[in-house]
């Protein structure tokens, strides 16, 4: 099975006594609140995906990544270079005092529940500005206080805070817990399907027939496909992951084969990153177990910040230090009113004016005005989930 990034699957996890103790002991130490994001973070550092970090980034390690992409070596046992490509990073919260450096302080999530410790080796103030326009920007545009990026890094204070940290408790979910495996657990469903290459499929949108047809082209080339949609934070108006979760059990139930898909979920929030987070995606699935990752058009891309394929041309950049997971580039597809089916450039003759573009912002534009996403569009199903849910929201409204 490919290697973690890094060489090691990371665990900061701890159980049973070890756990309890933590938890008791942290009840006395000063607390850092966790948004959302850093919750999410939390927990795909203890379970590995995040591997090889054992923590919240220190300012050398953010350095590195702001500036080259890469990690230095440092005593949180990283290998020297390792590619990296956003920050993951712990931040005070307005009004909130620093942590000392050298001292503990207790981890606790929007809920309340302390989730665990961090050792406190690093408190430092970053220039966000500096952060917004070296990650989240591309070809298209620099990233500015329009980009969903400049929301997060403006709401939390002015410090970050960096160390490794402990986890004695994963954070409380009510939904999707029967989808939610570790890299251990995924990585061991692959071998026990006796899969050796493994296709992933990022996704926050419902998926389309375009996506349909880059995840069955890379089938033929894998033996098999983890769907595994992100339901971190996303923005206000991407539609929900529980909505989501429903197009995609609809569509794997009839139009994949069973003994060849999974569908987990990637417990990660969205940053728009482009092609940065495209990287960042493919580090943490190669974590998770896959061989192979679908980069399309604009992956994780925003607005018009990002070049249609920056997220593929980035990883030409690595050469041989690089990440071991290989990405499946696609063209963009469209359904091909000359053939009958879904097509690229690559494969259809048509014209323009016989392609039909998919998108999921245009089936967002479809529902908002009552439209049905035509077949071209969407399978029936999903279409019937998607303008039930609409409905839903509208006379909740």
């Amino acid at each position: 099975m490919i290697q973690p990034h890094g060489g090691t699957l990371v665990s900061r996890l701890i159980e049973g006594a070890d756990a309890a103790s933590l938890l008791e002991a942290a009840q006395a130490l000063p607390a850092i609140d966790l948004d959302s994001r850093e919750t999410s973070d939390l927990e795909m550092i203890a379970i590995g995906a995040m591997s090889p970090l054992q923590g919240f980034m220190t300012h050398e390690m953010y350095e590195g990544v702001v500036e080259d992409m890469r990690l230095p070596e440092l005593s949180h046992g990283v290998p020297a270079g390792a590619v990296w490509p956003l920050p993951v990073v712990l931040s005070t919260k307005k009004g909130a005092a620093a942590p000392e450096i050298g001292s503990q302080a207790a981890l606790r999530a929007p809920d309340g529940e302390i989730l665990g410790v961090i050792d406190v080796s690093d408190v430092w103030q970053p220039d966000k500005k500096r952060e917004l326009l070296a990650c989240y920007s591309g070809s298209g545009a620099e990233a500015d206080e329009d980009h969903p990026a400049w929301q997060w890094l403006s709401s939390v204070g002015d410090s970050y805070v960096g160390g490794k940290v402990t986890v004695a408790r994963l954070p409380r979910h009510t939904d999707f817990n029967d989808y939610r495996l570790t890299p251990y657990e995924t990585r061991n469903e692959f071998a026990e399907r006796g899969w050796s290459s493994i296709a992933a499929f990022q996704t926050r949108n419902p998926i389309h027939r375009a996506h349909e047809y880059l995840t069955k082209v890379a089938l033929e080339q894998t033996d098999g496909l983890l769907i595994h949609p992100l339901v971190g934070d996303t923005k206000s108006d991407d539609i929900p992951s529980s909505v989501r979760m429903r197009c995609y059990q609809a569509l794997l139930a009839g139009y994949y084969p069973a003994e060849r898909t999974m569908l987990t979920v990637y417990p990660q929030a969205m940053r728009y990153g482009g092609p940065r987070e495209a990287v960042l995606h493919a580090l943490c699935r190669q974590n998770y177990g896959c061989t192979h990752i679908i980069i399309g058009r604009d992956h994780a891309g925003v607005g018009s910040y990002y070049g249609t394929f920056d997220a593929q041309e980035i990883f030409d950049g690595f050469g041989d230090s690089g990440l071991k997971i290989r990405t499946l580039r696609f063209e963009h597809s469209f359904f091909c009113r000359l053939t009958g089916g879904m097509a690229t450039t690559k494969s259809s003759p048509a014209s323009p004016e016989d392609r039909v573009f998919l998108s999921g912002t245009k089936v967002r534009e479809m529902l908002a005005a009552g439209e049905r996403p035509p077949e071209e569009f969407t399978r029936p199903e999903v279409a019937d989930i998607l303008i039930d849910s609409h409905a839903q929201s509208a006379e909740a409204d």
